[in-house]
């Protein structure tokens, strides 16, 4: 959207909200860019909307009117709800900070209401998809390195419950990967987690065969070309396999993250160290991960915390 220019007060605002959030939340680049174009259209659609330059002024004086007419634009140039939703909530906070900066009521556009959707629950894949997806994702390259290396990431995700950035994160310090890695992940947040043998197996043989220098400093797995490996490339390689192995468009590499942790549940892993391995703050979070029915987590629960299970039952009575 071309809209009408940002004041000067405004896009120092903006940077500054973007600086503070970053050093007191630990927000990932990716986080940064994505409030960051939020904000961008939400000051051009206001510009627009008032035919002038986009202001602080203006942005305080805001009424009811103009927060739904800015919603109705985007759902009318289909915007999804669910990014509407992160729209808004970038929106909200930084006139949140805005407020407390400036002192003025927030309150018209804390207010809006975030639109429904319905949160797409994961789908793991079955333990036997899972293992067919490590042994065929190495056919889909005519070079065997890059095989073994697509093989390997893959082996991480699954093996390990690595995010796909995480994994790609790995320098060349970490190898022979070790039985216990410290991996940082989402907000800056470290956690202990043990690689399985064959992930480690994994890594050996594609480093045996990687045309490229290992250097500590550099990335483990590299592009063909020598370059810093991409996600895109393990999500191309995965569509590529899912294809040939029939499995649904859900099986994609973070799904193999999932799957790590239904299959740790079903096995009889304790719900907390899950957690932990997952590097996930909140419990809840672990469970929308799993796809164990209701009736398992009890179970598992009953299992780990016992007493605190009684003291739930008894506080209901």
């Amino acid at each position: 959207m071309t809209g009408c220019a940002i004041s000067p007060a405004a896009t120092d605002a903006l940077g500054q909200w973007l600086t503070t959030i970053k050093a007191l939340n630990n927000a990932s680049d990716n986080t940064i860019e994505a409030y960051h174009a939020d904000l961008l259209g939400f000051f051009a659609f206001m510009g627009q909307h008032f035919g002038a330059a986009t202001g602080l002024t203006p942005l305080k004086q805001l009424k009811v009117t103009d927060m739904r007419s800015w919603m109705a634009h985007e759902k009318g140039r289909g915007v999804s709800a669910r990014s509407l939703a992160r729209s808004l909530s970038a929106v909200k906070s930084f006139f949140r900070w805005l407020a407390e900066r400036d002192g003025f009521e927030p309150t018209v556009v804390l207010s809006a209401r975030t639109p429904r959707f319905q949160k797409k629950l994961p789908r793991p894949l079955a333990k036997t998809a899972a293992r067919a997806v490590i042994e065929t994702v190495e056919l889909q390259s005519s070079q065997d390195w890059i095989g073994l290396r697509d093989t390997a990431v893959i082996t991480l995700l699954y093996g390990c419950g690595l995010r796909i950035s995480e994994a790609l994160s790995l320098t060349g310090a970490d190898a022979p990967l070790p039985e216990v890695l410290r991996i940082t992940g989402k907000g800056k947040k470290e956690r202990i987690v043990p690689v399985i043998k064959p992930a480690r197996l994994a890594v050996d043989r594609y480093l045996h065969l990687c045309p490229h220098p290992l250097q500590a400093d550099a990335p483990l797995f590299y592009a063909a070309r020598g370059g810093p490996l991409r996600p895109r490339a393990i999500q191309k390689v995965m569509e590529a396999t899912r294809m040939q192995l029939g499995l649904p468009a859900t099986a994609t590499p973070h799904a193999l993250r999932h799957s790590f942790a239904t299959h740790l549940l079903e096995s009889g892993g304790d719900l907390r160290a899950i957690q932990e391995l997952l590097g996930h703050a909140s419990l809840a979070t672990t469970q929308a991960y799993t796809a164990v029915d209701t009736a398992r987590l009890m179970e598992v629960y009953d299992m780990t915390h016992p007493r605190a299970h009684e003291r739930i039952c008894s506080t209901s009575r």
